[in-house]
């Protein structure tokens, strides 16, 4: 089985990403040991909440170092919801607290005039031949809750939806995948997203 780590900084409910990962074949373990995290063959970076008090709780736990690390060194690694949003540089949100900066581009309010936040399914519109949805359904549905977005580079853009406009619902560089929407409640299409991470990370590490 495909050892992936699942950073725990004691931030919401970061068990069910576990459970989906266990249930998607993968030998996933919470955890906070850098140690376990450095041999692990992936790194997932869930988040719930506010990216001010996430970024905080990530730093206090120095797991920012972390995180540093593993991408640097191509380990595959994926970032969910405020995981994500982390990964950038800044955000409206806590435009005092500093994001990882690991990908370019500011997470930014919702556009006017859409309910906030996006608590729904919707439709995911794919940017090219992304792997991250490499296994998902042809139609691929997810489930969002969130009120802010990733505003960055167009060609890390993997999928987008529609929300008052396209907003950006995944991204992709190299080995370094993110998704603003709940993979581990996205039913079918979430299932595929982990399955096709975990997949990549064991081949990954049999490459190693």
């Amino acid at each position: 089985m495909t050892l992936i780590a699942v950073l725990d900084y004691e931030i919401g409910n970061l068990r069910s990403a576990q459970k989906a990962l266990e249930h998607v074949g993968a030998d996933a373990r919470l955890t906070t040991d850098p140690a376990l995290a450095r041999d692990a063959a992936g790194v997932v970076l869930p988040g719930v909440g506010a990216f001010g008090r996430c970024m905080q709780a990530l730093r206090r736990h120095r797991m920012d170092e972390l995180v540093y690390e593993v991408v640097e060194r191509g380990v595959p690694f994926l970032g969910i919801c405020v995981g994500m949003q982390m990964l950038f540089e800044s955000s409206e949100e806590a435009p005092e607290e500093p994001g990882l900066g690991v990908l370019p581009g500011t997470v930014r309010l919702l556009p006017e005039g859409v309910k906030r936040p996006q608590m729904q399914w919707n439709l995911l519109e794919r940017v090219g031949d992304p792997a991250i949805l490499a296994e998902a359904p042809a139609e691929a549905w997810a489930y969002f809750v969130h009120s802010y977005a990733a505003d960055t580079d167009p060609a890390l853009v993997t999928s987008t939806c529609d929300y008052g406009g396209p907003v950006v619902a995944s991204v992709e560089r190299g080995r370094l995948w993110a998704t603003q929407f709940h993979p581990e409640k996205s039913g079918r299409t979430g299932l595929a997203v982990l399955r096709a991470f975990v997949r990549a990370a064991a081949a990954q590490g049999a490459a190693a």
